[in-house]
């Protein structure tokens, strides 16, 4: 996606993004469910928050809000892909 103006125009685009949302919801969820110790430990990374969103989502339907979807691309994901990065890297040493 080269821009807000593309995702706001392409369907395709919005329902990409969309669906790796949840996709990084339900992981989120999945590693709280059995590693809740691990969540606990790494509390910067927002586990709750990145399922939370996937629920909005996922059972939205047709009242996705697409603002709410395009300040999440630009706020949080950098954010959470540092968050997770930083854990791989830690997990590596």
């Amino acid at each position: 996606m080269k821009s807000e103006q593309e995702f706001y125009e392409k369907r395709l685009v919005q329902d990409a993004v969309i669906r790796n949302l949840e996709i990084i919801g339900e992981a989120s969820n999945n590693v709280a469910k059995y590693f809740p110790q691990f969540v606990k430990e790494h509390n910067e990374v927002p586990f709750v928050y990145a399922y939370e969103i996937r629920n909005a989502l996922a059972h939205g339907y047709f009242k996705v809000d697409l603002n709410i979807v395009w300040q999440t691309i630009l706020n949080d994901l950098p954010t959470l892909a540092d968050s997770v990065q930083e854990l791989i890297d830690q997990l590596n040493e």
